[in-house]
């Protein structure tokens, strides 16, 4: 898993920048607003999400871990996909989608490119309970974003251990709807309690 990438913006596109690691140029995919505060020569970094297809490896980066930690939630959700999550974050800040989700307001995704009003749906109803808005509303997508972070660190811990990612995220969503609020906020608490319900690991194909 390439959680993040620092180095040398060598080519920026409208949704794209191509990072110099170690003499490698990497290929992300971003939104347009990082691409255009994005200059040739700028020395960046990039939390990012690799994505495994049977055809390519695609990796998708964020300014923010905030922001990488909602683009793992919006792929949870049916119908779903990575160029639809990173169009809503394109076009909606985390706070924005922290409160549209808890006003069970639907009407903002469906501005966004690519997803239709059943899908915008599904975003409001699958993402309930997962990003918390605290108020007032000026720190309510960071702590929206902070509250979903240790659920996707067990996620990418058990994908890491040999679990899909589908069977990752619905173990996770089960036990932590289940865990105190003490075993919540810990990675290695809710890990456990996660792992004791799935057993021992193995490893799973990777499917498209």
């Amino acid at each position: 898993m390439i959680s993040s990438v620092r180095g040398t913006a060598v080519h920026v596109d409208a949704d794209a920048v191509v990072v110099e690691v170690g003499g490698v140029g990497l290929h992300v995919a971003v939104t347009p607003q990082v691409a255009r505060s994005t200059h040739l020569g700028d020395d960046i970094t990039l939390h990012t999400s690799l994505i495994v297809r049977e055809d390519a490896l695609s990796l998708f980066g964020f300014e923010s871990r905030e922001e990488l930690t909602v683009f793992g939630l919006l792929l949870g959700v049916t119908g779903v996909g990575p160029k639809s999550a990173l169009g809503v974050l394109a076009t909606l800040t985390v706070p924005q989608i922290a409160d549209a989700v808890s006003a069970d307001d639907d009407a903002p995704f469906r501005r966004v490119s690519g997803i239709g009003p059943k899908t915008a749906k599904l975003i409001v109803v699958q993402l309930a309970g997962k990003i918390a808005v605290t108020r007032p509303a000026a720190t309510g997508g960071t702590d929206a974003a902070l509250s979903a972070t240790i659920p996707s660190q067990v996620v990418e811990a058990l994908i890491g251990l040999g679990w899909s990612e589908r069977v990752a995220i619905e173990a996770v969503d089960t036990v932590a709807a289940e865990a105190t609020d003490t075993d919540r906020a810990s990675v290695p608490a809710l890990l456990r309690r996660t792992l004791s319900t799935l057993g021992p690991a193995r490893k799973e194909s990777v499917s498209g």
